[in-house]
């Protein structure tokens, strides 16, 4: 039986009204704590869910900036960023990082976040999170009321005690994550699945019969 669907249309919906139902519906969303400098000198750390990697050569990541935020014209004016992992320990700051402090005012400083130099460039990058990217600035993309900055990453500095067997692990990370609204999501479950290949797949018509519930 076909479950009945309800239907949104951005053509008729208002704007605010469209943006509230993609962010309901595009979850869980990473984070990119990102902390960005002022031509003044002055450091920004603003919290950004749309988020992901862009390229893997050269390595690009990206974010959105919804509107003109202080992010979007401190890259623009320096160059250069570092995007941290929300990690969960670190929830309230996170969220209170969100806050539209004045241009002038370090969001860090408000809410005791504390800094450190980055190796590779100028914007520092948040102490406490387990994993920081450096990125220069690659371009900006325009679209609609939004700007898509995309940073080449430099160097991923990475909390030693977060590594294991060359890598870094979840149970370490622990990232946070946002949904709809003012709702907010922890990893919870980890699974692990390997990908078939389309030679175990053949080999195997069970995989496929199993899959289709047959």
């Amino acid at each position: 039986m076909t479950e009945p669907r309800t239907s949104f249309s951005p053509a008729d919906m208002d704007r605010d009204a469209f943006y509230r139902l993609l962010n309901a519906v595009v979850v869980p969303r990473p984070i990119a704590w990102v902390v960005t400098r002022s031509a003044e000198g002055v450091h920004n750390l603003a919290p950004h869910s749309y988020y992901t990697v862009a390229c893997v050569e050269p390595p690009i990541v990206q974010f959105t900036s919804v509107g003109r935020k202080d992010s979007l014209t401190n890259v623009e004016a320096t160059g250069d960023f570092t995007v941290n992992l929300a990690p969960e320990s670190m929830f309230e700051q996170v969220n209170a990082t969100g806050t539209d402090f004045p241009p002038d005012q370090s969001e860090a400083e408000h809410t005791g976040v504390r800094l450190e130099p980055s190796e590779t460039v100028a914007a520092m990058r948040v102490a406490q999170s387990p994993v920081s990217l450096e990125c220069t600035l690659h371009s900006t993309l325009r679209l609609g009321d939004s700007t898509v900055v995309l940073g080449q990453v430099r160097h991923v500095a990475v909390h030693t005690t977060a590594v294991r067997d060359g890598r870094p692990r979840i149970e370490h990370l622990r990232p946070l994550a946002r949904l709809g609204g003012s709702e907010w999501s922890t990893i919870g479950e980890v699974r692990e699945l390997r990908r078939i290949t389309h030679e175990t797949w053949t080999a195997d018509p069970s995989i496929g019969r199993q899959l289709r519930g047959e």
